[in-house]
């Protein structure tokens, strides 16, 4: 019986035609895909950068008022304890937080009915988390915006491809088809991707929001727990 023997294999020569497939391989800058995307890219590049601005000034308004504000409360405690009512309200109006209008709010109705104490508080922290609301909903918008408009892109891509070929016949290019192509796939990637970024950033921002309003219920429930003590 005769064996065969198998030649043996050059690695070197092998590695060498790797390292060369690799150097040859094209690299496409994101700008020349984005243009090549067509005027579809306009509208998505836009709610990206209206979005990206709105999470930013939206996280340092919520962050500035969810800080911890134990001070302001030790303060109102004693003048409140004190008789001090005008010092407790000044110190609110010299307080530009949510936390201060809605204690400041409570101090006005001292005297009435707790009831009304704390409706006036509810009313004045609704207040305070609606200005925290203010803009998010272009995070959402865009959430939804912008996939269908990618898929816009990836239609009217195709329907370019498609025209070309009826008009063509079987004259058309390889390039031709795939400008079209490029607008299709393009468009639908840049669309999901500032999508996904903006609905990330919508709940992050909803979540925060949140924590803002449980500071602002807790900061409350503490100015009537003060008002209940006894003298």
């Amino acid at each position: 019986m005769l064996l065969q023997i198998a030649p043996a294999v050059d690695t070197a020569a092998v590695m060498d035609m790797a390292a060369a497939v690799v150097q040859t391989k094209e690299k496409i800058p994101i700008m020349d895909l984005a243009v090549k995307g067509g005027w579809i890219m306009i509208p998505i590049v836009l709610l990206l950068l209206v979005s990206i601005y709105v999470f930013v000034e939206r996280w340092i308004v919520i962050s500035k008022a969810s800080k911890n504000e134990a001070g302001l409360m030790y303060s109102i405690r004693d003048y409140i304890l004190d008789g001090r009512l005008d010092s407790a309200k000044t110190l609110c109006c010299n307080t530009d937080t949510p936390t201060a209008h809605i204690i400041e709010k409570g101090i006005d109705r001292v005297g009435k009915p707790i009831e009304n104490i704390k409706s006036a508080m509810e009313d004045a922290g609704n207040l305070e988390v609606a200005k925290l609301e203010k803009r998010i909903s272009w995070l959402s918008t865009t959430a939804g915006a912008a996939p269908m408009l990618g898929f816009l892109g990836t239609v009217t891509g195709m329907v370019r491809v498609f025209f070309d070929m009826a008009s063509k016949g079987n004259n058309i290019e390889v390039g031709t088809l795939a400008d079209g192509m490029y607008q299709a796939m393009v468009t639908t990637v840049a669309g999901l991707i500032v999508g996904i970024i903006a609905y990330i950033c919508y709940n992050f921002i909803v979540a925060r929001i949140n924590q803002a309003t449980h500071v602002f219920e807790s900061r409350s429930a503490e100015f009537m727990d003060l008002l209940n003590e006894p003298e």
